[in-house]
């Protein structure tokens, strides 16, 4: 499930981020909860959490059975 996540990542989710310069690196998969990076512009970017939640999380959701949540961490 790991390399499928990481491929929607690569594929949808980091062009989109692209555009502001910033990035989600993928951390780990576990128990329904996908751990991420937040990088570039985007780390620190007070809309990262709008981003993680509404773009990113959705995104993934809309993909694969099993996921919870979504969440940055450090």
């Amino acid at each position: 499930m790991e390399s499928e996540i990481k491929k929607v990542l690569k594929e949808q989710v980091s062009p989109m981020l692209a555009f502001h310069r910033g990035d989600a690196e993928f951390v780990s998969y576990q128990d329904g909860v996908v751990s991420l990076r937040m990088k570039g512009t985007c780390k620190g970017c007070p809309l990262a959490a709008l981003t993680l939640k509404e773009g990113i999380e959705m995104i993934l959701k809309e993909n694969f059975n099993g996921i919870e949540r979504v969440e940055a961490v450090e």
